[in-house]
């Protein structure tokens, strides 16, 4: 299928750690066709270019831009629009243990500009993980402050797995994560870091409460167990034209499902 220049009076877009694309490239092909996206961001792809299942996106109309480096990490979008001015990484990204991990793509579909994002865990609290976490939102909050403005008209959204969970009410138990990563003061305020700079969340706006990931173990999902760790945060130019939003929480039901659900917007 040809993929060119394409103007929408509406444009669905979402985001979705997959856990491994090759693993469950049914299931997000499938979501795909019923969702009727125009664009999806994927994280934690786990593979290199050449092992990513492009024909089976192909197949039911979408265009791959992807970036990968082995089994670890990977961000993608699979798009029915032409991915324009495709970015690796942004200016200053710090490496792990000297590799400049694959974490961040940026792309613009018909004028909106949109990143996937694969935000370092952290690890533990005394991990130098931990550490490579905060310098990493916070090179991304400095660029993410010049290219708003640079172009404070542009509608810009980040999107992807955080691990932050920014409220006490996105985990199950707050008594149940002290001392721990994704609920510290320091990741907390790398996340409001986004909101001081101009960003806003349109999907919290529209659904106060929910989860976005439940860990496998210990029957996290039956019991509601959840964090909410993935987010779509937009300019202001993006998220007025927002018109709906969901947390497509029966994703994470059904066979082979990833630990995370999509989280979705549309906008005119």
């Amino acid at each position: 299928m040809p993929f060119g220049k394409i103007t929408l009076d509406t444009m669905k877009i979402a985001t979705w750690n997959v856990n491994s694309i090759r693993t469950r490239v049914g299931r997000v092909t499938d979501y795909l066709q019923r969702a009727d996206l125009d664009v999806l961001a994927m994280q934690e792809i786990k593979c290199k270019p050449e092992q990513f299942p492009v024909e089976a996106f192909e197949a039911i109309g979408y265009k791959v831009t992807m970036h990968g480096l082995n089994q670890w990490n990977g961000v993608a979008f699979a798009s029915k629009i032409e991915a324009e001015d495709v970015e690796i990484g942004f200016t200053g990204m710090p490496e792990f243990k000297d590799v400049l991990e694959a974490r961040a793509l940026g792309a613009t579909f018909d004028g909106v500009r949109l990143w996937s994002l694969y935000v370092p865990n952290g690890r533990m609290l005394d991990d130098p993980h931990y550490t490579y976490k905060l310098e990493w939102l916070d090179r991304l909050a400095a660029n993410t402050a010049e290219w708003l403005e640079y172009d404070p008209d542009q509608p810009l959204a980040l999107m992807g797995d955080f691990n932050i969970a920014p409220l006490d009410t996105d985990v199950w138990n707050i008594d149940d994560f002290a001392g721990s990563t994704h609920v510290s003061v320091p990741e907390r305020q790398a996340f409001e870091a986004f909101e001081q700079i101009g960003l806003r969340d349109p999907v919290r706006e529209r659904i106060p409460t929910g989860y976005t990931y439940w860990d496998y173990q210990q029957l996290r999902f039956p019991r509601n167990e959840g964090m909410r760790i993935d987010f779509i945060l937009g300019s202001d130019a993006f998220a007025e034209r927002v018109t709906s939003a969901e947390i497509v929480r029966d994703e994470r039901k059904g066979e082979g499902p990833s630990d995370h659900v999509p989280v979705v917007v549309t906008i005119d």
